[in-house]
């Protein structure tokens, strides 16, 4: 019966059905209804609106109507007290994250100074952006071996936008892109405004514009890049590259001589790579060679120091003093200068 009055009469004291509230009229102008009345309304039993009177158990007998009247009060007062107590935690909640992103604000705004860029798409809009934005200089490094014609074809409108503002443009290549014509071909193109130099390896690819953002990989296909504007990451950028600029042959120079008969510069920078314990595809990658061109020049090394293994060749390497990179070429050092508006710190 209780189910079934649950069911038909879904409602509260507070508004009964109209079969209900005539039944509980009754009860409460009488004082008292016969229970075969109440049997159609069982949500008055449920309610507690009518209960059995106890000297006959036929009859039910109303609840007053002040003790239903406090009784839905003391609900309604409940409730409320409830939806103040969650709309209190949800705003003490709003308040924690709010702080928490003030603090994050006041303590250099990190998300504006390391942006991800995911696809190519974006990161050549944001290098578009840096571009125009530049009117002082710009720093790569360009890992691998010979520069494809389509990476030198992408960036062509950028160097060419950079050159028409006057912009000076620095940049790193390994040795082995001395051997690409297109390499030599977008360098006459530029003139006086680009000046290049080649190590046998360099860091990771590398842009820096107006020493205040820097762009590097994010991933090893290349497909993401980061963004950085934090002055203490792109300083340590800045540094990185000087040190490799100084250590670096110009490109107009020719590659210095190993003072060993037989053995190439590329040979002696192999050489020492192997004494290092690198692998051969390991070598290859850094000099930007391919692997069969690196295992090539192995067996040349080997020829040329009379090793009959790869263990002898390590000694032979030894004695030779070819565990040693090559020592670059006699580079004039550039004048010092402070940079003022990146605080006191001297580059070269």
């Amino acid at each position: 019966m209780a189910e079934r009055g649950r069911d038909e009469h879904p409602h509260g004291a507070d508004r009964l059905c109209e079969a209900g509230d005539r039944v509980y009229s009754r009860a409460v102008r009488r004082g008292r209804v016969a229970r075969d009345d109440a049997e159609p309304v069982p949500c008055l039993l449920e309610l507690a609106l009518l209960h059995p009177d106890p000297d006959d158990m036929d009859w039910l007998v109303p609840t007053s109507p002040q003790e239903v009247m406090t009784r839905l009060l003391r609900g309604v007062y409940d409730e409320v007290s409830a939806s103040q107590r969650r709309m209190g935690s949800a705003v003490a909640a709003f308040e924690w994250y709010a702080g928490l992103g003030a603090l994050r604000t006041a303590a250099g705004a990190e998300g504006a100074a390391i942006r991800v860029l995911d696809g190519s798409a974006r990161i050549q809009a944001a290098l578009d952006e840096a571009t125009q934005a530049c009117v002082t200089e710009v720093l790569t490094v360009q890992p691998g071996g010979i520069r494809p014609e389509h990476e030198l074809t992408e960036g062509l409108h950028r160097a060419l936008e950079l050159r028409g503002r006057g912009v000076r443009m620095r940049d790193l290549y390994t040795h082995v892109a001395r051997h690409g014509q297109g390499l030599l071909n977008y360098l006459e193109l530029m003139g006086d405004s680009v000046e290049a130099r080649t190590l046998d390896e360099v860091i990771d690819r590398l842009i820096v514009f107006d020493r205040t953002v820097a762009f590097v990989p994010a991933n090893a296909d290349r497909t993401m890049a980061l963004e950085l504007r934090h002055p203490a990451l792109v300083h340590y950028l800045l540094t990185v590259f000087e040190r490799f600029w100084r250590l670096a042959i110009p490109l107009t120079a020719p590659l210095p001589d190993t003072g060993i008969e037989g053995i190439s510069h590329r040979e002696q920078s192999i050489a020492a790579l192997l004494a290092e314990g690198h692998q051969d595809a390991v070598i290859a990658e850094r000099l930007g060679i391919s692997v069969r061109t690196c295992r090539a020049h192995i067996a040349r090394l080997s020829e040329t120091l009379g090793a009959a293994s790869r263990t002898q060749l390590g000694v032979r390497i030894a004695q030779a003093g070819l565990d040693r990179p090559p020592r670059p070429a006699d580079v004039p050092q550039q004048p010092s200068l402070t940079l003022p508006d990146q605080g006191s710190r001297t580059v070269r």
